[in-house]
Protein backbone atom coordinates (compact mmCIF):
# COMPACT_ATOMS: atom_id res chain seq x y z
CA UNK A 1 0.00 0.00 0.00
CA UNK A 2 1.24 2.98 -1.12
CA UNK A 3 2.03 5.75 1.81
CA UNK A 4 -0.07 8.53 -0.13
CA UNK A 5 -3.26 6.19 -0.53
CA UNK A 6 -2.96 5.48 3.55
CA UNK A 7 -2.75 9.56 4.02
CA UNK A 8 -6.10 10.00 2.03
CA UNK A 9 -7.52 6.93 3.89
CA UNK A 10 -6.61 8.56 7.57
CA UNK A 11 -7.96 12.34 6.06
CA UNK A 12 -11.32 10.70 4.78
CA UNK A 13 -11.50 8.72 8.41
CA UNK A 14 -10.81 11.54 10.57
CA UNK A 15 -13.05 14.34 8.79
CA UNK A 16 -16.24 11.63 8.81
CA UNK A 17 -15.33 11.27 12.55
CA UNK A 18 -15.08 15.36 13.28
CA UNK A 19 -18.12 15.47 11.39
CA UNK A 20 -19.64 13.36 13.86
CA UNK A 21 -18.83 14.95 16.41
CA UNK A 22 -19.78 18.35 15.22
CA UNK A 23 -23.04 16.91 14.73
CA UNK A 24 -23.38 15.96 18.55
CA UNK A 25 -22.03 19.20 20.01
CA UNK A 26 -24.52 21.19 17.85
CA UNK A 27 -27.70 19.16 18.18
CA UNK A 28 -26.39 19.31 21.90
CA UNK A 29 -26.56 23.19 21.73
CA UNK A 30 -29.79 23.32 20.00
CA UNK A 31 -31.69 21.42 22.66
CA UNK A 32 -30.40 23.33 25.57
CA UNK A 33 -32.46 26.05 26.92
CA UNK A 34 -30.98 29.19 25.68
CA UNK A 35 -30.69 31.95 28.79
CA UNK A 36 -31.39 35.68 28.34
CA UNK A 37 -29.57 38.52 29.71
CA UNK A 38 -32.00 41.61 30.38
CA UNK A 39 -30.15 44.56 31.46
CA UNK A 40 -32.65 47.07 32.66
CA UNK A 41 -32.67 50.08 35.33
CA UNK A 42 -35.06 49.65 37.94
CA UNK A 43 -37.23 52.43 38.40
CA UNK A 44 -38.89 54.18 41.85
CA UNK A 45 -42.17 53.79 40.13
CA UNK A 46 -42.81 50.35 40.63
CA UNK A 47 -45.55 49.46 43.27
CA UNK A 48 -44.27 48.49 46.46
CA UNK A 49 -45.24 44.73 47.72
CA UNK A 50 -48.55 44.34 49.37
CA UNK A 51 -48.36 43.70 53.22
CA UNK A 52 -49.60 40.58 54.69
CA UNK A 53 -50.38 42.18 58.17
CA UNK A 54 -54.43 42.46 58.87
CA UNK A 55 -55.84 44.72 60.82
CA UNK A 56 -57.26 42.57 64.13
CA UNK A 57 -61.12 43.60 63.74
CA UNK A 58 -62.33 45.46 67.18
CA UNK A 59 -63.52 41.42 67.99
CA UNK A 60 -60.06 40.37 68.54
CA UNK A 61 -59.31 43.73 70.25
CA UNK A 62 -61.57 43.43 72.96
CA UNK A 63 -60.80 39.64 73.73
CA UNK A 64 -57.04 40.99 74.33
CA UNK A 65 -58.44 44.37 76.28
CA UNK A 66 -60.79 41.78 78.40
CA UNK A 67 -57.56 39.37 78.91
CA UNK A 68 -55.30 42.64 80.36
CA UNK A 69 -58.11 44.12 82.45
CA UNK A 70 -58.80 40.32 84.21
CA UNK A 71 -55.13 40.32 84.74
CA UNK A 72 -54.74 44.15 86.22
CA UNK A 73 -57.92 43.15 88.49
CA UNK A 74 -56.38 39.41 89.40
CA UNK A 75 -52.94 41.19 90.73
CA UNK A 76 -52.93 43.37 93.53
CA UNK A 77 -49.65 44.66 95.90
CA UNK A 78 -50.69 41.96 97.74
CA UNK A 79 -49.23 39.19 95.23
CA UNK A 80 -46.00 40.94 94.82
CA UNK A 81 -43.67 39.18 97.48
CA UNK A 82 -42.16 41.30 100.40
CA UNK A 83 -38.41 41.94 100.03
CA UNK A 84 -36.38 40.98 102.78
CA UNK A 85 -32.49 41.18 102.12
CA UNK A 86 -30.79 38.54 104.35
CA UNK A 87 -27.40 39.36 106.60
CA UNK A 88 -27.41 43.31 106.39
CA UNK A 89 -29.26 45.53 109.18
CA UNK A 90 -27.40 49.09 108.54
CA UNK A 91 -29.72 50.16 111.60
CA UNK A 92 -28.24 48.68 114.03
CA UNK A 93 -24.35 48.62 112.60
CA UNK A 94 -24.72 44.96 111.46
CA UNK A 95 -23.57 45.09 107.49
CA UNK A 96 -23.24 41.75 107.05
CA UNK A 97 -20.73 38.68 106.74
CA UNK A 98 -17.46 39.40 105.54
CA UNK A 99 -14.56 40.95 105.56
CA UNK A 100 -13.36 44.91 104.27
CA UNK A 101 -10.34 46.75 105.35
CA UNK A 102 -10.73 50.55 106.28
CA UNK A 103 -8.64 51.61 103.63
CA UNK A 104 -11.35 50.13 101.13
CA UNK A 105 -13.94 51.82 103.09
CA UNK A 106 -12.58 55.61 103.00
CA UNK A 107 -11.79 54.87 98.85
CA UNK A 108 -15.34 53.79 98.75
CA UNK A 109 -16.57 56.99 100.47
CA UNK A 110 -13.85 59.65 99.25
CA UNK A 111 -14.69 58.24 95.39
CA UNK A 112 -18.08 60.10 95.37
Amino acid sequence: MKSTYLKKLIKEAVKEAIQEELKDILLEAVKTPKTQIVEGTISSNQPSPKSTFNQPTGDVRKKYSDIIDETALNMTSRDVPRFNPQGADPINGNLGEGELSMDTITTLLNSK
